[in-house]
């Protein structure tokens, strides 16, 4: 029965990396201007659970994939990850950075995955990438942030978790700033 199903999601996996070899991915949208308003609705709430609600409105637009292919490529990586599926989950997320190297989230989901498996030097470069191509991405900034305090370099790991909590003061990460700012200083 396991090797059914890894049969099985090999063969869907397949599927969503053949696609048709014609296709070229377009744009991501652009929700420059609907992000700069959440960021200020975030920033001005009165509350944790106000700003919940506001960071999964900015979640919903980083996850707003260039079309239908790249949207079925991130949902098949997520729904993999979420099961505990790794290396599934990265099969999927690479067929869509190889489909749209310039959609952030793409990367930004295949560092979490690595970050998962502790994997930290394999998820840094693609958050990096993710902050290039979307410098305003809060959460790629926060797993930077945790990536690097998990890599050891604390005083990397504050300064990026500060310019997060500059857009999103009411990250969850945001205990974790005075650790970091501790050993910030004993460097």
């Amino acid at each position: 029965m396991k090797v059914m199903k890894q049969l099985a999601a090999a063969a869907v996996t397949g599927l969503l990396i053949a696609g048709p070899g014609w296709a070229e991915c377009p744009p991501a949208p652009d929700h420059a201007d609907a992000l700069t308003g959440l960021i200020e609705r975030v920033q001005a709430a009165p509350d944790e659970r106000s700003a919940k609600l506001i960071s999964n409105q900015m979640w919903e637009l980083w996850a707003d994939a260039p079309d239908a292919r790249a949207q079925e490529l991130l949902d098949e990586g997520m729904s993999r990850r979420e099961a505990y599926d790794f290396k599934g989950a990265v099969v999927a997320f690479d067929a869509l950075i190889a489909y749209c190297p310039d959609y952030a989230e793409g990367y930004n989901q295949r560092a979490f995955v690595n970050f998962i498996r502790q994997d930290y030097e394999g998820a840094l470069p693609d958050l990096e990438r993710a902050l290039a191509l979307s410098p305003r991405h809060i959460a790629a900034m926060t797993g930077q942030a945790l990536t690097l305090a998990a890599l050891d370099r604390k005083a990397e790991a504050a300064l990026v978790l500060r310019e997060a909590l500059e857009m999103n003061p009411w990250l969850g990460e945001r205990s974790l700033l005075p650790v970091l700012e501790a050993d910030e200083q004993e460097l």
